[in-house]
């Protein structure tokens, strides 16, 4: 199949079958033409590496995942340190966020969201710059 059949397919736009393509993850047979040819194979590989993305895993992380897959004497031990990584991405993410929702949330209530012009969370984005002559 070609490349917008295997993207439908797979559920990715063109460009990142390219992509995909460029930086050596999937790697699709030629037609004499130079068109590329994609197989069940490819597709599946594409399918695993959204679901890869989509849990936010990296580009090398999906490169180690799918070399997994497709070894058959890995050890579960790799892939699940793989997870547990990101894992700790995630929670160390969660934190971040916690901390500018607490941040904008007592902004927020700082500001008096009236008609004056003084406003605390424009003053924080300045740096505390209280000029509010602007």
């Amino acid at each position: 199949m070609n490349i917008g059949q295997a993207a439908e397919r797979a559920g990715l736009p063109v460009k990142t079958l390219r992509y995909y393509e460029e930086i050596g993850l999937i790697a699709p047979d030629r037609q004499p033409n130079g068109y590329r040819d994609y197989g069940e194979a490819e597709v599946h590989k594409l399918r695993f590496l959204q679901r890869a993305r989509g849990l936010g895993f990296s580009i090398e992380d999906c490169r180690a995942l799918l070399s997994l897959y497709e070894d058959r004497n890995r050890a579960s031990a790799d892939v699940k340190r793989l997870a547990l990584a990101r894992i700790d991405d995630i929670d160390r993410k969660l934190e971040e966020l916690k901390g500018l929702r607490a941040t904008l949330d007592s902004l927020a209530r700082a500001c008096q969201g009236n008609e004056r012009p003084d406003c605390p969370i424009l003053e924080d984005l300045a740096g505390g710059d209280s000029r509010s002559d602007r």
